[in-house]
Parts: C-alpha cells; structure tokens; sequence
C-alpha cells in the first residue's frame, strides 16, 4: 500500500521547506516528479492540496515514480514570508528538487518539475538555474512578470507590489522569458486561450523564445480559463511523461 510521508527540509539558508512525497514499492530507482502549486484563495495549504486531491498518489502508482510536491514560502509549513515566486521561493523548489536526488528510488536523471500558475512563473525561474532537469511542464504560467502587471486585475497587481515590490530587479528574477538562453530542460506549456489571470499571449512569446534559444518545447492551446480541466491537461501531458520517464536504453 502506497502511502504520503511529510518531510520539513533546509531551504539552505536555515528556513523550513515542507515537502510531501509517495514513492514506489520498487527498489530500482525510476523517474520522479515534484508539483509546485499555485495561489490558493487565501487557503495557504501548498502541497497539501496535491495530498488531498490524490494527486500524488495517482502519479506515483500510474507511472511508477516518485511524485512529491513542495510548499512555496508563507504556504502550509513552510516558512514565510510570501516572496511572489522570487528568490526564496525558487531556492525552496531547488531544495525539495536536491532532496529528490539524494532519495534511492530516484533516478537523479528523469526528474521533471512541474508548475501550475505561479509555481510555473517560480518554476521557469528554477529551469533557468538547474540544468540537468529531465523536463518542466509549466502550466497556466507568466514568463514576462512586469508585461503581466501592466495588465493584471487590481488585485493580483497588489499582491505582486506587496510580496515582491515593483523594482525592475524584482521582475527580471521572476521573469524567465529574460533568461531563457540558460533553459536547457524540454517543456511543455499548458495554457488556457480564455485565461483571465494570465494571458495566452506570455505562453506563445515564451515558446517562440524557446524554440528560438534551441529548446524543445510543445506549447498545447485549451479552450478554457486559468483554471485547465484535468482530462484537458491529462490528455496533453499523459504521452509526454510517459516519453520523459522511460528509461533510457543504451545499445551495445
């Protein structure tokens, strides 16, 4: 029987990171995947809600991996305050991504980082500084911070004044489409064509930078809001994964 464990790591500079993971029965080390959730209503729970929805555990068993899914600054037990996907919140996913290395049924090769709104801005931002991630699927994400405050609603503008301030360093170290000459991980974009809160046009100028940097990426279109159906996202990324983990075989 498969089963969630909790962990509280060192974010590196002393502060707690929580950290929640299932892993497979097998001993032979497979692929894994860490989920960066993203706001949650003022519900503040982090990567207890990939708990609760079964996430984790659907993961873990359908592709035989290790599915974790870490908890951003100021969410669930891991420590504040909020930074809106900057540095502490990036070096809390390059912690729970280290964490996920050291563990003996991961596979430090097939790790692939997973971000949905804006954990995909933070996770972008992680693509940018680690190398060797097998893949990064970003979902529902801004890759041009400032481009995206100019056109957000008031309240969203009010959260991005109060955790990261509006200092043109404070949008650059949240903007991967800034950065993405340093990418080197394939990824794959989910985005809705209708969405409110993030609009489609950040998905298609950061694939088009992409493709232009010479990484691969796919960019899949729903008709839909921020908020993806599951079967929608299910359906676009079920191939892919399955591609990312499969062992890597070697001819002789």
């Amino acid at each position: 029987m498969l089963d969630v464990t909790q962990h509280l790591i060192d974010r590196g500079d002393g502060a707690n990171v929580e950290l929640f993971q299932a892993q497979p029965e097998s001993t032979t080390p497979a692929g894994a995947i860490l989920f960066v959730h993203g706001n949650q209503g003022g519900r503040l729970i982090g990567a207890q809600e990939t708990v609760d929805s079964g996430t984790l555990l659907r993961f873990c068993s359908g592709l035989n991996i290790t599915a974790a899914a870490v908890s951003q600054p100021g969410f669930g037990a891991s420590d504040g305050p909020a930074d809106f996907c900057g540095p502490d919140t990036q070096r809390a996913i390059m912690a729970a991504l280290s964490f996920l290395r050291e563990q003996p049924s991961v596979d430090a090769g097939r790790i692939v980082l997973y971000g949905n709104s804006r954990g995909a801005v933070a996770s972008a931002m992680v693509a940018a500084q680690v190398p060797d991630l097998r893949a990064v699927i970003l979902r529902s994400g801004v890759y041009d911070l400032k481009a995206a405050y100019e056109a957000s609603s008031k309240g969203l503008r009010w959260t991005i004044e109060q955790e990261a301030g509006l200092s043109s360093e404070a949008f650059l170290a949240r903007s991967a489409l800034h950065h993405v000459s340093k990418i080197r991980a394939e990824t794959l974009l989910l985005h809705g064509r209708l969405d409110e809160r993030a609009p489609v046009a950040q998905a298609e100028q950061f694939s088009d930078a992409l493709t232009d940097a010479g990484v691969p990426v796919t960019l899949h279109v729903f008709e839909c809001g921020h908020d993806i159906p599951r079967e929608y996202a299910q359906a676009a990324q079920r191939a892919f994964l399955q591609r990312m983990f499969d062992p890597v075989v070697t001819y002789h």
